[in-house]
């Protein structure tokens, strides 16, 4: 199948610099602005963890073999374009934070020291604070003492290379290595006022203005910070016994991955850099210049020492639903009426109340979820404790394999079987990325069953600041299908052993959701062949999957008008003539846009659909995914008037273009500007 698909990773890379760009926004609040620029170095780390170890296998393959290229694998090209984006977009970092954030810092007499000599006022002070809050910390390592496989740099641990030359013998050069205790320490000290102007200092640079003291009898030469970041990729056989013991050794085995970047100081001499390449076995491609700070997704921590309303967004408290806040009992409204929320903007409250509630009823008999990142302190997990405890039967999908957060789900996981709480782990080869949750009352005779399904995870913490659906519902075919789910997912059996189950409501990855998403796609196409109108509008984070983009192509080229909303990757090329009635719009603004919508015109008798599901390869081929419809018309007048809210975003959306380049969409003279978020928080004030 010979589809136009535009690459991966340079579409990601072209995501990340849109959330670079809202540094540069001056209609964004400082400190907001400053974040953005964490979380777009945050979001590299990431990168350079996750995806670039298989971007360099794949180069170091074609160097081998350039025949083994094809239209599903990188080309040759790939890894020089994307180091050229990454190098780019460096530059546009640093330009940003000096020569925009760190002046406008100054003109509140906010002053961040940054490549520059400390005030001779301060000297003391950092003195004093070495002295006695870093120097237990730090731990000098000579390099010409130590064998390279006797040092080990930790992943994306900060380090200073500094070079010294002993008093008594000053011809020889020699290399010492002391860590920054950056995960121990705050990355930044507030120092005396000077003048009416407030200062800052880097843990760096207090270390860096004492190195001396750590090296008596020696001169410093020169100090150069180094970081390595390492691959968070690490295999795993799945058929093992025992995989919570195995995701534990694989939590320990990612912080021990090969390099994938080794960031340097770009002041460091050539020869340092080669002795440091041969040392610590870096290959070339692996070698990125940078400044003289990293980790800097540490800004996300940086001091406020003036209060100002225009460092931070204003205050949005979430709204409450006058009807939820009314019912005595939340399950008991759920049994009545299908009810929607929208996070952040109403209150998660009633989420967690219905759990609450569940926990405590003497009616509840049975409760079961899935989790796949489940907050630190989460209160739906001890609500679940809570249940089993109160003498119910809890069942728990616990994701082992949700990356960076096996540990947090690991010990919950432990902490909830230990109060009784049936646990279940990952499926081998799958991951559960479903959001769902099914309550079983029993009345007499009879049973109730009360399902909650949602487009993002079961966390209070992440739904203060992602944008999801919630959906609680009665409807006896969802709920019934969301048992026999349950039932599957207890099994931990592959999905072709229960071919037989069949879903009539839910669309569920790897039983129907690909053929249920092409029979809708197909549709509006049946509708424009028959003169009918037909359209389709989509919201996902990410579009990879090359059957799905083929489908949307196709229906395009039959006349289907086609909206989408992509927040981050986006391999369908727009503005080509495959996808002449397509058009992708990209969001990025205060809150993190995370939910999935699917909605299908059906010449007029429009078909709602939300869940957890990207269209990704992972997501559609690799995971177990819910998608379940919206029935209540009502209910789907709501999501429709959010997405449309965020169609009309002409402030902080951007269109692609078919290069996936952020493309600003311009107001126009007759247009009032829209910016979708701070809408779509009014007219949730106004149900």
């Amino acid at each position: 199948m010979n589809v136009p698909l535009y690459d991966r990773d340079l579409s990601w890379l072209s995501f990340n610099y849109r959330v670079l760009c809202m540094a540069q926004d001056e209609t964004v609040p400082l400190y907001e602005r400053i974040k953005f620029l964490s979380i777009f170095s945050s979001n590299l780390d990431e990168f350079f963890r996750v995806r670039m170890p298989a971007i360099l296998a794949v180069n170091k393959l074609l160097n081998k073999n350039p025949a083994a290229a094809g239209e599903d694998i990188l080309s040759q090209d790939t890894l020089p374009a994307i180091q050229t984006e990454i190098n780019r977009q460096l530059g546009v970092f640093g330009y940003t934070l000096t020569r925009q954030l760190l002046p406008a810092l100054r003109s509140y007499n906010i002053h961040l020291y940054y490549n520059e000599p400390i005030h001779p006022q301060h000297h003391e002070h950092l003195r004093e604070y070495f002295l006695t809050r870093v120097l237990s910390f730090l731990q000098p390592l000579w390099l010409r003492k130590k064998k390279p496989e006797e040092v080990f740099l930790e992943n994306n641990q900060l380090y200073f290379v500094v070079s010294l030359t002993e008093n008594a013998a000053p011809d020889m050069l020699q290399y010492a290595l002391v860590n920054i205790p950056s995960a121990t320490l705050p990355r930044y000290i507030e120092l005396p006022a000077l003048e009416n102007e407030y200062y800052i200092a880097m843990l760096d640079d207090v270390i860096r203005d004492n190195i001396g003291f750590l090296f008596p009898g020696y001169t410093v030469d020169g100090c150069y910070s180094i970081k390595i970041t390492r691959d968070a990729e690490t295999d795993m056989n799945e058929l093992a016994h025992d995989i919570l013991e195995q995701v534990e050794t694989m939590i320990v085995k990612r912080e021990l991955g090969i390099p994938t970047r080794f960031l340097f100081d770009a002041a460091m001499p050539l020869a340092l850099r080669k002795l440091l390449a041969v040392y610590f076995q870096i290959l070339p491609e692996e070698m990125v210049e940078g400044g003289r700070y990293h980790n800097l997704k540490d800004l996300m921590d940086l001091p406020m020492p003036v209060k100002s309303p225009a460092f931070s967004y204003p205050k949005q408290s979430s709204i409450q639903v006058p009807s939820l806040e009314e019912t005595p009992r939340l399950l008991e409204e759920v049994l009545k009426r299908d009810i929607l929320l929208h996070a952040p903007y109403q209150r998660y409250d009633y989420i967690l109340r219905f759990f609450n509630e569940a926990a405590v009823d003497p009616a509840v008999q049975e409760i079961y979820i899935t989790l796949y990142r489940i907050a630190a302190s989460s209160q739906i997990a001890n609500a679940l404790i809570s249940a089993a405890r109160n003498g119910k039967q809890v069942t728990v999908f616990v994701e082992l394999k949700a990356r960076f957060d096996e540990a947090n789900n690991i010990r919950w996981a432990k902490k909830m079987k230990a109060a009784g709480v049936k646990i279940v782990y990952s499926i081998p080869g799958l991951k559960v990325h479903a959001k769902i949750a099914l309550v079983k009352r029993r009345r007499g005779y009879q049973w109730d069953y009360a399902g909650l399904m949602a487009t993002g995870n079961f966390n209070e913490s992440t739904a203060r600041f992602y944008t999801d659906h919630v959906l609680m519902t009665a409807h006896p075919g969802i709920t019934q299908e969301l048992e026999l789910l349950f039932l599957y997912l207890q099994a931990r059996e592959q999905p072709a052993r229960y071919s037989y189950l069949t879903f009539q409501h839910l669309l569920v990855a790897q039983f129907n959701m690909m053929d249920r998403f092409k029979e809708l796609i197909n549709r509006e196409i049946a509708h424009v062949r028959a003169g009918k109108p037909a359209k389709i509008t989509i919201k996902l984070n990410n579009l990879q999957e090359k059957e799905m983009i083929a489908s949307l192509y196709a229906a395009s080229q039959e006349g289907v008008e086609i909206d989408m909303i992509v927040r981050s990757i986006c391999c369908l090329t727009p503005d080509q003539p495959e996808s002449s009635n397509i058009e992708v719009r990209r969001i990025v603004d205060r809150y993190l846009e995370h939910a999935r919508v699917f909605i299908f015109h059906n010449n007029g008798n429009e078909e709602v659909y939300m869940g957890s599901a990207d269209w990704m390869n992972r997501n559609l081929h690799r995971r177990i995914e819910v998608v379940f419809p919206v029935y209540d018309r009502e209910l789907q007048a709501q999501l429709k008037e959010i997405i449309r809210l965020q169609l009309a975003d002409n402030t902080n959306a951007v269109r692609l273009d078919e290069n996936i380049r952020n493309i600003e969409i311009e107001p126009g003279a007759a247009k009032t500007p829209v910016n979708a978020q701070s809408a779509i928080y009014q007219y949730l004030q106004s149900l």
